[in-house]
C-alpha cells in the first residue's frame, strides 16, 4: 500500500509506517504547483495530508478515484467533504487529544499577551521607544475573576477554560451544540445561548470546529454586542471571524483587543493594519507546536493509515459511518 505525505513531520510517524511495511511517496518539491501535489496524489492508495490549502471535494475524489483514506495531520477537518468522502467509502481520521494542551496554552497566552498589550510593548523596547513613565500610557487589564466565554467546549475547549478558571477563578460560560457535562459539573461552567455569551464574556474564546455556515459568525452585529471591555481570541479557524469587522470594532473601541492564532486569509499580510494596533497578537498558527503535540499528532495519523491497512477502524475516525 503507497502512502503520500505531502510534508515533512516527525520521524515517529515515519518509522510507524515503515515498520509496517508501507510504501512512502514524498513531495519532491519544497514549493509543489497543485498539479504536482495532485500527481503524486494519484500514485498513492491513502493520503497523509498535513496542513495546505489544497481541498478534498467531489473534484479531488474525481480526480484521485483509487484514493482509499485519508489520515489528517489535524484535529480539523473542514478541508475535506466529509458527506462526498463517506459516499464514497473513504475513511477519514484526524488527530484529537494529542494537541489540546498545546493549543489551549497558546490561547491562554494570547489572552495574558493582549490583556497587558505585550505586542506592543515588545516592540517598543525593540524599537529603542522605551521612554520615561507614564502612569497613564497604553495601560492593560487585569483577568482576575471575570468571565470566559468559550465558543466550542470541546477537548480544547476544556483545557482552556480549566487554566482560565484555576489561574484567575474566571467564571465559565459556553455555547455548544450540546451540553458539556463534565465542564458544568468540574468548572461549574453555564450552559448559555450564542447572545448571551457575546453580551457576557469579558474573554470569548473559539474553540469550535469549523464549518462553512459558520463563516464570518463573529462579524459586525456581533463583536457590537460585546462588553468593550472584552477581548476576541481566535486559535481555531479564521474564518470564524470577518477581519474587516475585526479590525473596525478594534479601532472604534467596540471591544478592548484580539489574539489571534489564525487568520482569514492565512498567511496574514504583512501590511494587515491589525498588526499596528497595540491592543492586538497575532501568532503564525502555532496552536500545535510542540515537539510533545506534533509527535502525538504524527503517532496518530500513522496509526490511523496502519489500522486501515490492515482492514482495521481507525482509532480516531471523523466518519464512523463509512464502516456501517
Amino acid at each position: 500500500m503507497k502512502v503520500f505525505i505531502n510534508k515533512r513531520i516527525p520521524q515517529i510517524g515515519i518509522d510507524i509506517l515503515k515498520e509496517n511495511n508501507l510504501e512512502i511517496i514524498t513531495q519532491e518539491t519544497e514549493h509543489p504547483t497543485y498539479q504536482e501535489w495532485l500527481e503524486n496524489c494519484k500514485k498513492a492508495d491513502v493520503l497523509l495530508s498535513v496542513g495546505g490549502k489544497n481541498k478534498y471535494d467531489k473534484a479531488f475524489f474525481d480526480a484521485c478515484p483509487d484514493i482509499k483514506a485519508i489520515a489528517l495531520f489535524s484535529v480539523g477537518f473542514d478541508q475535506v467533504d466529509i458527506a462526498e468522502a463517506t459516499k464514497r467509502k473513504i475513511p477519514i481520521g484526524n488527530t484529537p487529544d494529542v494537541l489540546s494542551r498545546a493549543t489551549s496554552d497558546v490561547a491562554f497566552l494570547l489572552m495574558q499577551m493582549v490583556s497587558r498589550k505585550a505586542n506592543y510593548n515588545i516592540e517598543k523596547v525593540k524599537s529603542g521607544n522605551w521612554k520615561d513613565f507614564d502612569a497613564l500610557e497604553e495601560l492593560g487589564q487585569e483577568l482576575y475573576g471575570k468571565t470566559l466565554g468559550v465558543f466550542g467546549l470541546g477537548r480544547i475547549g476544556f483545557e482552556m477554560a480549566e487554566k482560565c478558571k484555576a489561574a484567575f477563578g474566571m467564571n465559565i460560560i459556553y455555547h455548544n451544540r450540546s451540553h458539556n457535562e463534565q465542564a458544568e459539573k468540574e468548572l461549574d461552567a453555564k450552559y448559555v445561548s450564542f447572545d448571551e455569551l457575546t453580551q457576557q464574556s469579558d474573554i470569548i474564546s473559539i474553540h469550535a470546529n469549523y464549518t462553512p455556515e459558520q463563516a464570518d459568525i463573529f462579524n459586525k452585529s456581533v463583536f457590537e454586542k460585546m462588553k468593550k471591555n472584552a477581548i476576541f481570541i481566535n486559535t481555531a479557524r479564521g474564518g470564524f471571524h470577518n477581519e474587516t469587522d475585526l479590525l473596525e470594532a478594534l479601532k472604534s473601541g467596540k471591544i478592548w483587543g484580539a489574539g489571534l492564532d489564525v487568520t482569514n486569509p492565512e498567511p496574514m499580510d504583512k501590511t494587515n493594519p491589525l498588526l499596528q494596533l497595540p491592543n492586538v497578537c497575532v501568532l503564525p498558527h502555532i496552536g500545535s507546536a510542540t515537539i510533545e503535540a506534533r509527535n502525538g499528532m504524527a503517532k496518530l495519523a500513522s496509526e490511523n493509515i496502519v489500522a486501515f491497512s490492515k482492514d482495521e477502524k481507525m482509532p480516531t475516525i471523523v466518519n464512523p459511518k463509512v464502516y456501517d
